[in-house]
């Protein structure tokens, strides 16, 4: 979540943090933002709990990060597709690192003489 926050940042908000809420409110402000971040923490490993223990055990090591739609996709109904083509989480299409693209092959020139396949139950 913090991921592209450093010192300078972080210093920064301090500071503004000073002048927007005062030195004799500041340590206030702060106890009440570090009691609503852990209440956070606490309802979201509550919802995890909960959906571990209602999915069943073939759910168990259920992450949230599991629950996006992408990775949701990936996992579960592109796992067949990735197991033969790349590694788990790499992307579909592209090819892992330290492989060589699949190669591409040109398609066969179609025959004008040869009828198409024609079904008349489909059309």
């Amino acid at each position: 979540m913090l991921n592209g926050l450093g010192m300078p940042e972080i210093l920064v908000l301090l500071v503004l943090a000073l002048f927007l809420f005062g030195p004799e409110r500041l340590p206030g402000v702060a106890r009440d933002a570090a009691k609503v971040l852990r209440q956070l923490r606490n309802m979201a490993n509550d919802v995890t709990q909960d959906l571990r223990s209602e999915l069943g055990p073939e759910m168990k090591d259920l992450q949230l990060e599991d629950l996006h739609p992408r990775r949701f996709v990936e996992r579960h109904l592109l796992s067949d597709l990735a197991d033969d083509e790349a590694p788990v989480g790499s992307r579909p299409g592209v090819p892992a690192q330290g492989t060589a693209a699949p190669r591409r092959t040109t398609p066969r020139p179609v025959d004008p003489a040869a009828a198409p396949s024609f079904d008349p139950d489909t059309t």
